[in-house]
């Protein structure tokens, strides 16, 4: 009983990266089958970068951090280390950075026009639309946003 209510109170707390886990892995599969040549195939090519682009969102803002990014949870102690606390302070951008260049790395070993070297070539340019949104907003507000 106790082993059926953790599995709930586990996919209750986790139901958004789950989804857009699922939702990312029904797209490849999805993919695979389609012909990207086509209108629904070449969907199914973009989509994937998107919801990798919501999910990575989703995980990663949950577990990194960005100083000054009011779109980052507020970071919470301090790191005995000055060089530690920096990378705690700075985690998600590093992280975005660190995978965006193995990202760009991937991209450049594909053909760009092959299936999934286009399907690469989104994710680069999901990734760096995500970075740009965590740099602007440590500085840039919107009406109605959070304040940092």
């Amino acid at each position: 009983m106790k082993q059926s209510r953790n599995r709930r109170r586990f996919l209750r707390r986790h139901s958004l990266s789950l989804t857009a886990l699922a939702i990312v892995i029904l797209l490849i599969s999805l993919y695979r089958g389609s012909n990207p040549d086509t209108h629904i195939g070449s969907f199914f090519g973009n989509a994937i970068a998107d919801w990798t682009g919501v999910f990575v969102t989703v995980v990663m803002t949950k577990h990194l951090y960005e100083k000054g990014s009011a779109e980052s949870k507020p970071i919470e102690g301090i790191v005995a280390s000055r060089a530690l606390e920096l990378l705690r302070e700075h985690s998600l951008t590093l992280f975005l950075l660190v995978t965006g260049i193995a990202w760009v790395i991937a991209f450049r070993a594909m053909d760009p026009q092959s299936r999934w070297g286009q399907v690469v070539g989104n994710i680069v340019s999901e990734w760096t639309q995500i970075l740009g949104m965590v740099i602007m907003t440590k500085r840039l507000v919107e009406v109605g946003s959070k304040p940092a």
